[in-house]
């Protein structure tokens, strides 16, 4: 999404049921009712854009993923990982996640427009991966 310096004023009129499930929606997760609404048009235009991704909550905030599968950033880091290239690497891929070929490269399309935001969840799950191990091994250490 932009920054919020270049944010735009935009108004739009909705049915008073629609408008009431945005404000249910902003005051559950605690957010203002216009971000809300600009993050559900933004999910809303990449999913259309992108047929077979989906977005969900977690620990770390919405990410993308396949719909009923992984997350985006697994795929590729998995993808990524295989060292192949080209089909050699989707069919890895689609092995590892029991998925299909057409789902792999489903994700790699999101991931081609999207690369910042996957590579940034990609880097922050390896560090906190290697944050979780340094831990261990201090524990481990503790034990004897």
């Amino acid at each position: 999404m932009t920054s919020s310096s270049a944010q735009k004023p935009f108004s739009v009129r909705m049915s008073p049921r629609t408008l009431r499930r945005l404000e249910d929606r902003a005051r559950r997760i605690g957010e203002p009712k216009a971000r809300t609404a600009e993050r559900l048009i933004d999910e809303g235009l990449r999913m259309e854009d992108h047929p077979g991704i989906a977005f969900r909550d977690g620990p770390t905030g919405r990410r993308a993923a396949l719909a009923g599968g992984p997350d985006v950033w697994e795929v590729i880091e998995t993808l990524q990982g295989t060292r192949l290239s080209g089909e050699k690497a989707v069919a890895a891929t689609a092995r590892w996640g029991n998925l299909s070929s057409a789902q792999v490269r489903a994700a790699v399309t999101y991931y081609a427009e999207f690369r910042d935001e996957v590579d940034e969840r990609i880097r922050r799950n390896r560090q906190e991966a290697a944050r979780q191990r340094r831990l261990w091994e201090r524990m481990q250490e503790a034990l004897g």
